[in-house]
Formats: structure tokens, C-alpha cells, sequence
């Protein structure tokens, strides 16, 4: 018995409450610091809800340059990365010629992934038009990370196949 009454279990329950909260704490914060602001989830969950109704993504994004096909074309043929952030079943399908494969929903659970892009380079993002929410996702959560060179674009890959430009 410790002094007024307080049991020695009573004490210790006390103690280990205190600590797995200091716990839950301090893992919040590290998660909060190497996640996405508020700002940005919400716009997430948004470009969600619209695909879940059947609707248009937005015509643009705030601070990202929306590029056409033509424009994608011209940015490719001078070394800007292309971004798919489709399903993996429908990159291995069918892709923009040289698209690397960046799947937004991989992103959205480990924003650490952008670390294994440059800053400092250009990249194209898209998926399957305007319909799709998972490119201005990913455009949203990479210039949430701190870049300054996404470009979205918003027809994507039925824009590049209508085109006649090449897929592999």
C-alpha cells in the first residue's frame, strides 16, 4: 500500500495509462510530420468523392499545370518522367511508352514513397482521364511533399491511345 490509500496496482495502471499515451502521442506527431496536411487529404477525399459519383475531375489544380496530349508528347521526347498511377494490372496492360509505374493509393499510405523522386526534376502524372481520381491525387499529395514540377494530365491514357501516340 502506498501512501492514501493508493495500491501499488493502482499506481502502476496509472503509470502504464500515462505512458501509452505519451506513446500514441509522440507517434501521432511523427506521423503528422512525414504525412500530408489536412489541406491536401481534404482535396483527396474530395477528387474521391467525385469519381465515386461518377463525375469529372476538377479542369484544374491549384498551382499544377494541367499539359494535353501533344504537349506530353513534346515533354517525353525531352526526358521528363512519366507518372502512371493506375492499377498495376492495367499498367501491365497497356502503358505510355517509357511510363513508370507510381500507384497513387501506395503513395497515400507511405508519403516517404516521394522520396525516391528528384525535387528538382519535371514529372508527368496521369491515369485514366477525367473520370480517374488517382493522378490529380498524386499531383496534389507530391506538390503537398514539397515539388515543384508535377503536371497533370487530366485526359490521360485514353487521350494518348486516341492520339495514335505510342503504348507498350
Amino acid at each position: 500500500m502506498l501512501t492514501g490509500g493508493v495500491t501499488v496496482k493502482k499506481y502502476y495502471s496509472v503509470v502504464l495509462v500515462a505512458v501509452l499515451a505519451l506513446t500514441i502521442s509522440a507517434i501521432s506527431i511523427v506521423w503528422a510530420a512525414d504525412g500530408y496536411s489536412e489541406k491536401a487529404m481534404a482535396k483527396i477525399k474530395e477528387l474521391q468523392e467525385i469519381e465515386k459519383n461518377k463525375g469529372d475531375m476538377p479542369a484544374s489544380l491549384e498551382g499544377i499545370p494541367v499539359v494535353n496530349g501533344d504537349e506530353v508528347k513534346a515533354m517525353k521526347a525531352k526526358g521528363v518522367t512519366i507518372l502512371d498511377n493506375r492499377v498495376k494490372p492495367q499498367y501491365d496492360t497497356e502503358k505510355i511508352e517509357g511510363a513508370k509505374w507510381f500507384f497513387c493509393d501506395d503513395l497515400l499510405k507511405n508519403p516517404a514513397m516521394s522520396d525516391t523522386l528528384d525535387k528538382e526534376k519535371d514529372y508527368v502524372v496521369y491515369c485514366n482521364g477525367i473520370r480517374c481520381w488517382r493522378s490529380p491525387a498524386v499531383a496534389i499529395m507530391l506538390q503537398d511533399r514539397g515539388f515543384k514540377k508535377i503536371h497533370w494530365y487530366r485526359e490521360g491514357i485514353p487521350d494518348w491511345k486516341k492520339r495514335g501516340y505510342p503504348t507498350e
